[in-house]
This record gives structure tokens, sequence and C-alpha cells, in this order.
């Protein structure tokens, strides 16, 4: 009889648990729009005043930034953001989200010279790679899904999290 009991709440635990796993990417306001009504929903351009560091590691040629300005959650737990990769000589900018709930990351537009973003041709839900030199594992791990901390659930939660910061 104990048997069947421990084989009941198993299959109960399993099944339950189950039912809570995500069920493919996480639901996105910019998969039912076009480019031109998209475009409406990107912050603007980054400022400087607004950069907040990210250390990636020692061994990248890039230092990486957050624009706070741009940084926001949805109601369905999408934390959205622009990225800046700097070296001596490039800067790198795009618009992008993670979601905690599938460790995963989507690129929505890449930032021009001239201020202006240009659409990313494949913004598609991926898995996040966990990488020492990977900035959006860094993001995630370090500030929005942390296992020790929990995950961010507010625009403002994120912003505290990169406010603190992760230098070593």
């Amino acid at each position: 009889m104990t048997r069947l009991r421990t084989v009941c709440a198993l299959a109960l635990i399993v099944g339950t648990t189950a039912c809570g796993q995500p069920k493919g990417p996480p639901a996105d306001d910019f998969d039912a729009k076009l480019w031109d009504a998209r475009k409406s929903l990107i912050p603007p351009y980054p400022k400087e005043e607004n950069l907040l560091p990210i250390y990636v590691g020692p061994v990248l040629p890039f230092a990486f930034f957050v624009d706070r300005a741009s940084v926001s959650m949805t109601q369905d737990g999408i934390l959205r953001y622009t990225l800046i990769g700097r070296s001596a000589s490039a800067t790198n900018v795009s618009y992008e989200a993670i979601s905690c709930r599938g460790y995963e990351r989507r690129v929505y537009a890449f930032g021009r010279s001239d201020g202006t973003w240009s659409e990313a041709r494949n913004s598609q839900w991926t898995r996040i790679i966990r990488s020492p030199a990977n900035p959006s594992g860094t993001l995630a791990d370090d500030f929005f899904c942390s296992a020790e901390r929990g995950w961010v659930d507010t625009t403002d939660e994120a912003l505290r999290a990169l406010t603190r910061g992760n230098r070593p």
C-alpha cells in the first residue's frame, strides 16, 4: 500500500511539474506587427549618460553596457533592453530581450551609426549559450535570471540589479 501511495504521489508531482513548464517561446507583442509598427516599440537610440556597464569577462576586446532608458519588463515576463558593445575600433548596438522562463534571448533590431535602427533579419527566440564571453548569458545569470537572487519581476528590479553591477 505504501509503495502504491509513493507511485501515485510521484505521478502527481511529475504531472503538475510538466504542466508548469513553458510550451515554446513566450508570447511577444513584436510578433504580430510589421517592421513599421515595431519601430514604435523600439526605444530611442542610447545616450552616453544612460549607459550602465556590465562585466562580461577579461578576455574580450569589448566593453559592454546596457542603456538604462531602454530597460522594460512586459506583462509576460520578457525583459527588453539595448545592449552596447564597444571596442577600440567598433561600437555595436542592439535592441534585445531575455526570457528567464525559457532561458532564451531575442534580437529585435541593430543600431546604425546615424542613430537609427534596422530590423534584425532573424529575430527569433534562441537558447542562451552559457559562455564566459557571452553578454546575454552574463545578463541572464548575473542580473535578470539569477539562481541566487531570483528572477527580476519588474523594470525597477532590473534597473536595481544593473546599477548594483557585477564587477568581480
